[in-house]
């Protein structure tokens, strides 16, 4: 994820490059990744060449701070009921 999050596209021989994961094991979490919509892929020729799409986590951050408004104004309502 570090590598891709660089912002450039990146081969899955680049990603295995320095890395004790095979090719397969690289290319099995890139598949997790990309049906997550984290990942996507484009062709280059023979290779798919893989990058950061930062549209989920974005959502993911937006309703994580959605919940935790939620669970801070729950609290505040059961602080308040327990203190009067």
């Amino acid at each position: 994820m570090r590598r891709l999050c660089s912002g450039q596209a990146r081969s899955i021989s680049q990603l295995t490059r320095g890395s004790r994961l095979t090719r397969q094991a690289i290319t099995k979490h890139l598949r997790v990744l990309e049906s997550a919509r984290i990942v996507r892929s484009v062709r280059a020729g023979r290779e798919s060449l893989f990058e950061f799409n930062p549209q989920p986590m974005e959502e993911l951050k937006r309703y994580l701070a959605f919940v935790s408004r939620q669970w801070d104004q729950a609290l505040a309502r059961l602080k308040l009921f327990v203190e009067t």
